[in-house]
């Protein structure tokens, strides 16, 4: 069945939002705070394994460091394009949409978790690259693991920050069901080197969600988006960073 895959993933971000939910009323409120950190930190690794393995190659027996220019130039104007179209106010307004409509006015940390649970769970190759095997194929394996690191992400999550991060599946059906549906004419597109430029690209922007998490909202994740675009954009270009 084609969209198994999309459909699996959202049903797991909601389930792992159940759960966290009714664990966080165990904790404390400095036990929520210091599990958010926690969860802050284990995305910082998470993210850092995944942009080293894109920027660190073996030569001679030698670690050898490459795509700076890459990163630079597709965070810096994926950040200004962002700016300009105002990605994270829309994030949030569709947020505040949510929060009204679910009955959840009183929560006031229900933007902040919608917005980055959001960010966590739908930035990544794994993400496209599952969405354009489950179109083409029918093939769910890639979305079904995705599925089972997005339960665990979204239950701690949610047991440190509320229920707004059970939210974030809403975008990964968007996101995920949209890229299957247009399989046939994204798959093309996404060559090796494009995949391990949007991988790189990625990583780093899921570790400046991390950053969020431990040291509070410092940087505007959303905003930085279309700098995956650029990046797989980067992989037809006739030089290699």
């Amino acid at each position: 069945m084609t969209g198994l895959g999309t459909i699996i993933n959202g049903a797991s971000i909601v389930a792992g939002g159940l759960a966290g939910h009714f664990a966080g009323s165990l904790f404390r409120a400095e036990q929520q705070d210091a599990l958010t950190k926690v969860c802050g930190i284990s995305v910082l690794f998470i993210a850092v394994a995944g942009a080293m393995e894109g920027m660190l190659s073996v030569e001679n027996g030698a670690l050898v460091g490459g795509k700076s220019m890459l990163v630079v130039l597709c965070l810096a104007l994926g950040t200004v394009a962002g700016e300009f179209m105002g990605i994270e106010e829309g994030f949030e307004s569709f947020g505040e949409w949510l929060k009204a409509k679910t009955g959840n006015s009183r929560d006031g940390n229900f933007v902040n978790a919608f917005v980055t649970a959001s960010l966590t769970v739908s930035i990544g190759a794994m993400a496209i690259v599952g969405a354009i095997q489950d179109g083409l194929s029918g093939d769910y394996s890639t979305l079904a693991l995705k599925s089972v690191l997005d339960f665990i992400i979204i239950m701690v999550m949610s047991s440190s920050m509320g229920k707004g991060c059970a939210f974030s599946a809403i975008p990964v059906l968007l996101f995920e069901g949209g890229i299957t549906a247009l399989s046939r004419l994204i798959a093309p597109l996404m060559t090796e080197t494009a995949v391990a430029y949007l991988s790189l690209i990625g990583s780093i922007l899921i570790f400046c969600v991390g950053v969020n998490l431990v040291w509070g909202k410092r940087l505007r994740v959303a905003n930085m988006l279309p700098a995956v675009l650029l990046a797989v954009l980067a992989a037809y270009l006739p030089f290699d960073f």
